[in-house]
C-alpha cells in the first residue's frame, strides 16, 4: 500500500514555509504541515502576518504539487472565542489545508467540549477537520479524555490526533487506541524517543519541541502503533531535534526522518517499503 507522508512543521522548524515545501518535494513527501498560530507566547507566524510570505507559500505549493496536510495550532482555553480563529481558518482554506491541530487548555470539560464543537462547526465551513491532540501537560492528557470530548462534541469533522511521543509519555496502549472510532483518526504524528524519561512538565515540553528522535532511533514501539492505526490516516513525521540541526541541514533531517519511518513500515509489514 502507498502511504501519504507529511513533513511536519517542527521537523524543519528552521525553514521558511516555502523552503519546507521545496524540501518536502525533494525528499519524497506528498504533504507539509504549516504553523500559523503560536503554540506558546511566541506570537503570530509570518503566514498570518506577512502577505509576501503567504504568496510565496502559495507559489511554492503550485510549483511543486505538494499539498498542505495540517495547520497549527488552535488552543482551546478558558477565554476561547471561535471568532478569533476565522482569519486563521480562511488562510488555511486558501492554502488547501485538510486538518487543524487543536490543543485543549480549558480545565472545565463541559466548556472545553462546547468550544471544540463550535470550532469544529467553523472549521467545517472552510472544509477543514479539527483534530484534538492529547498531550500529558495539557487539560487533555490522554486518549480517554480526547475521545470523550470529540465524541460528546458530536461533530462529523472532529478527530483525535495521536502523537507517538505523547502516546508513550501518557502510558497509552493499543487498547486505548481501540476506543477511537477509526474515522476519527485523520492523521498521526510519528517520531521516537528513549523509554526512560523525566515526567516534569518542563522536561516533557523540551523533548516534544526540541529533542525527538527519528522513527526507529529510540525505544517506542512504533511498529505496533503503526499497525493499530487506520490505513487512511496521513502519516505526519514530526521530529524536531535542535542538536541535530547544528550539524544537519533541514533537508537532510527531513530525508532521514522519512527514510526512518519507511523502515518502521517495512518492519510492520515484514516486507521492504
Amino acid at each position: 500500500m502507498s502511504y501519504q507522508f507529511s513533513l511536519a512543521f517542527l521537523t524543519v522548524f528552521d525553514a521558511t514555509p516555502s523552503e519546507a515545501i521545496q524540501i518536502a518535494a525533494e525528499t519524497g513527501y506528498s504533504h507539509v504541515g504549516l504553523r500559523l498560530l503560536p503554540s506558546g507566547s511566541e506570537g503570530l507566524f509570518p503566514l498570518m502576518t506577512d502577505d509576501r510570505v503567504f504568496k510565496e507559500t502559495l507559489a511554492a505549493l503550485q510549483d511543486t504539487g505538494i499539498q498542505v496536510a495540517d495547520i497549527e495550532i488552535v488552543r482551546l482555553g478558558e477565554q476561547f472565542q471561535v471568532s478569533d480563529t476565522l482569519a486563521f481558518l480562511e488562510r488555511g482554506a486558501r492554502l488547501g489545508a485538510k486538518n487543524v491541530l487543536v490543543a485543549g487548555d480549558d480545565p472545565d470539560e463541559s466548556r472545553l467540549t462546547a468550544s471544540f464543537a463550535a470550532f469544529c462547526e467553523a472549521a467545517d465551513s472552510f472544509g477543514l477537520t479539527a483534530d484534538l491532540e492529547f498531550m500529558p501537560w495539557t487539560q487533555v492528557p490522554d486518549i480517554a479524555k480526547a475521545n470523550r470530548v470529540v465524541s460528546n462534541a458530536a461533530q462529523a469533522n472532529g478527530g483525535v490526533l495521536i502523537d507517538a511521543l505523547h502516546y508513550h509519555r501518557a502510558h497509552m496502549t493499543l487498547d486505548d487506541i481501540a476506543i477511537i472510532d477509526p474515522k476519527r483518526i485523520h492523521y498521526v504524528q510519528f517520531c521516537d524517543a528513549l523509554a526512560a524519561f523525566d515526567d516534569s512538565t518542563d522536561a516533557l515540553i523540551h523533548v516534544a519541541r526540541q529533542a525527538r528522535l527519528d522513527p526507529g532511533e529510540g525505544e517506542i514501539d512504533l511498529v505496533s502503533l503503526f499497525q493499530a492505526i487506520p490505513k487512511h490516516a496521513m502519516l505526519s513525521i514530526e521530529v524536531p531535534n535542535f542538536d541535530k540541526a547544528k550539524s544537519l541541514t533541514s533537508k537532510e533531517r527531513a530525508a532521514n526522518a522519512l527514510a526512518a519511518m519507511k523502515g518502521v513500515i517495512a518492519q510492520a509489514s515484514n516486507s521492504p517499503y
